[in-house]
């Protein structure tokens, strides 16, 4: 007998009442791409619009440690309500992963993602901004099969490195047929504000944590002006 699993079609119900999905991604590590997606999230939230962020980083889930989300955890109520934090519905694997990494590969992940986005209840929102895992991989390809409205927002930084892998991956996504929104370049050397750049900010280490200190740096001045451009909010 052959298993057909429900859970795609739960997905589509669930997310019926997103307008948008926006999927930050970069394809290196350390490159600023879950400040990135929590500071986007806040400032969509700041403008009045119904905002969800999922932290899709399995390995590597700190979007809690920037937002200064202690003491949160979905309500079970028919599935799982994010907890709001300033605004934002906040999800997150770090909750259900006492804070250590999850030891998932494969099919494995594939599974636990496709879980995640089957319970959790996001309701009406504007935005849900993703913070994806480094890379294309299966939660990358995931989320394009099951969440149809993805735009790609890349984040990379000014080495040359990255820029070549950041080319290659937006080739794929492009064959894909997935809408790439844009390209932040963060760690600019720009010496005045530009759409598309993220100036290097000494002050942003010391806001993490603290989402209201975080709203008021030169990175999310920076990244509130290319959100206008992008056309995001």
């Amino acid at each position: 007998m052959t298993h057909i699993d429900p859970r795609p079609s739960v997905i589509e119900e669930r997310l019926k009442g997103v307008k948008r999905i926006i999927a930050v991604t970069g394809w290196k590590g350390g490159i600023g791409k879950s400040v990135t997606a929590s500071a986007l999230a806040l400032l969509l939230a700041q403008k009045g619009y119904k905002t969800g962020l999922f932290d899709l980083d399995f390995a590597g889930a700190s979007d809690h440690l920037i937002l200064g989300a202690k003491g949160l955890f979905p309500k079970e109520e028919k599935g799982l309500e994010p907890p709001f934090l300033r605004g934002v519905k906040f999800m997150s694997v770090v909750f259900f992963s006492e804070n250590k990494a999850v030891p998932l590969r494969g099919a494995n992940v594939s599974d636990a993602i496709i879980e995640l986005l089957a319970i959790t209840q996001w309701g009406e929102l504007d935005f849900l901004v993703l913070d994806m895992p480094p890379g294309i991989n299966d939660a990358a390809l995931d989320v394009i099969r099951f969440m149809r409205k993805t735009e790609v927002l890349a984040v990379t930084t000014p080495s040359m490195i990255a820029r070549d892998v950041l080319e290659r991956s937006l080739a794929l996504y492009r064959k894909l047929q997935v809408p790439v929104l844009g390209v932040l370049e963060n760690m600019s050397a720009a010496r005045r504000p530009a759409a598309g750049k993220l100036r290097l900010d000494p002050g942003l280490e010391k806001a993490l944590g603290r989402p209201a200190a975080l709203l008021k740096t030169a990175f999310a001045a920076d990244l509130a002006l290319s959100a206008r451009r992008l056309k995001l909010g």
